[in-house]
This record gives structure tokens, C-alpha cells and sequence, in this order.
């Protein structure tokens, strides 16, 4: 209690006139949960902290519940939308640049399940009383001058620690990307966040970021696993979930606004995806 008074006037909560994809930069701060009319989109990776009650963010169309005393990480590029909490104890958000968690080289299957839309929750158990101690710190230096680089270096830590225990203890490779590609790898997954619901080829793709298609399509799959073609169709199912659970439009209006230009790829899309129809989808998640 003493802790939400001494940041009561700092607390922050999400503002439904807030524009898309508008970045938060390296933040740590307090939040007020707060439902919201829609969702939020940056391209910053985000960690969850609660004290106190949960909260259940709408991600995908599927529902994710993080509980107290767990660390949750996630990529706030995808969709997330907070539609249930039960406490009004404030929490903590932090953002971190998507440039600044590439670069860090951590194991490489832990940053793919993160840019593959995952929530990684990890339950601090014994450790909960740390993390609060690392949070406040790190609001605290970054209202300084002089800060940046401490907060950095213990995230930095702190994710690693993660890393161990949410991964199998064999996995410990890094990422294959290397530090002159990343600004592309990020320009690249803004431009089809922002442009999804248009035909968009790797030629275009290419000519956006300043590099030859092939090679565009090279750098993006050793960051995400994936080609950009398999990656926009993940981006338009993405939405279409969204819509799928959060609007009543029909299912034929919601493939063509998320860029499909027949029913009969976008059902083929979602159920590869989703092993279910959109329809059942609906249903299940209603």
C-alpha cells in the first residue's frame, strides 16, 4: 500500500485516444488496470508485474491471464487488449525497444516465441520480492539522468534468468541475426503490421526497407522462423481473430478486410492456423 501512495500521482493507464504502432520507447512505470475499447499496438517488446489480483488480456482472439507474482513478457506489435481484471492495485509495465531486446542475443528460441505472438509467463515463486525491488529501481533510474544504461544492463539480466526457466534446459542457442540486420527486421514487421489489409508482395517489402526481395525475405526468417508470406498471412488471421471475438461483422467482410481476396484461402489460412473454421472459432470464443 505504501508503495501504490508513494506513485499514486505517476499512475498510468491507457488511453483509448492513443494512435497505433505510436512507440512508448524504454519505459518502466506503474499502470492502473483499466479495460479496454480497443487494443493497443507498439512495437516494443512489454513486461507484466503484478502484486496483487490478475489481469486477462485478449491476445489473438484467445484469452491470457497472467496471475500475481509472474513476470509476463510479450511483443506488443501483436494485439492485446485488457477485457477482465480483479484488483485495482496498480501493476508494472515495462517497454523495451524491439532494436534493443534483438540485440541482446537471447537464446533463440525464447526470442521466436515471443515474436510468434507468445506470452511468456514465468511465476517468480521466492523471487517475487526481488523482481518488485528490480521494478521500483528501474522506475526510479530512468527519472534520472544517468540510469539508462543501469536499467538496461538488468533487464538484460533479468531476462536471461527468464530465459532459463521458461526454456528446455538444452536450448541455450542465441539468435542468428546479426546487429546490422535488425533495423531492417523491425522496419520490415512495422511496414506489415501497418499495411497487412493490402496485397503486398516481397518486391514491395523490399523497396520499402532498401533491399533486394530475396535477400529481405533471408534476414526476416532468421529473426522469425518464417517467410514474409507466411508472416503476413500470421499477421491477417491475427486480425482476423481479433474481429472474430470482438465485433459481430461477418465473416465474409472480416476475410476481405484483413486482406484476403477470396473466402475460400482465408478459410483455408485459418484453419491451417487454428485447426477450426472462423466460424467455429466464433462460437468457441463468444
Amino acid at each position: 500500500m505504501e508503495n501504490n501512495i508513494l506513485y499514486s500521482e505517476k499512475l498510468k493507464k491507457f488511453d483509448k485516444q492513443r494512435d497505433a504502432f505510436r512507440p512508448y520507447g524504454l519505459t518502466c512505470e506503474l499502470w492502473k488496470p483499466s479495460l479496454m475499447q480497443k487494443p493497443d499496438r507498439h512495437n516494443e517488446i512489454e513486461i507484466n508485474y503484478f502484486t496483487e489480483g490478475s489481469l486477462t488480456y485478449l491476445f489473438r482472439g484467445s484469452k491470457t491471464t497472467i496471475p500475481k507474482h509472474s513476470l509476463a513478457l510479450f511483443w506488443g506489435l501483436v494485439p492485446h487488449q485488457i477485457v477482465s481484471y480483479d484488483e485495482s492495485a496498480p501493476y508494472y509495465v515495462c517497454t523495451i525497444p524491439l532494436t534493443q531486446f534483438l540485440e541482446w542475443k537471447l537464446p533463440g528460441s525464447y526470442v521466436d516465441r515471443v515474436l510468434k505472438g507468445e506470452v511468456l509467463i514465468e511465476n517468480s515463486g521466492e523471487q517475487s520480492i526481488y523482481d518488485e525491488f528490480l521494478l521500483k529501481n528501474w522506475i526510479k533510474d530512468l527519472s534520472s539522468k544517468n540510469g539508462r544504461e543501469t536499467v538496461l544492463l538488468e533487464m538484460h539480466a533479468r531476462l536471461i534468468r527468464m530465459a532459463d526457466k521458461v526454456l528446455p534446459r538444452k536450448v541455450n542457442e542465441g539468435t542468428q541475426i546479426h546487429s546490422s540486420e535488425i533495423s531492417y527486421v523491425e522496419r520490415i514487421a512495422m511496414y506489415i503490421a501497418q499495411n497487412y489489409f493490402r496485397p503486398i508482395k516481397a518486391a514491395d517489402i523490399g523497396e520499402e526497407v532498401g533491399l533486394h526481395p530475396d535477400y529481405a525475405n533471408v534476414v526476416f526468417k532468421k529473426a522469425f522462423g518464417m517467410t514474409l508470406n507466411e508472416y503476413i498471412v500470421q499477421e491477417r488471421i491475427t486480425q482476423a481473430q481479433r474481429k472474430l471475438v470482438s465485433t459481430d461483422k461477418s465473416i465474409t467482410d472480416i476475410s476481405f478486410e484483413c486482406g484476403f481476396n477470396s473466402m475460400s484461402r482465408f478459410n483455408l489460412a485459418f484453419k491451417r492456423i487454428n485447426n477450426c473454421t472462423p466460424r467455429e472459432f466464433r462460437k468457441t470464443f463468444v
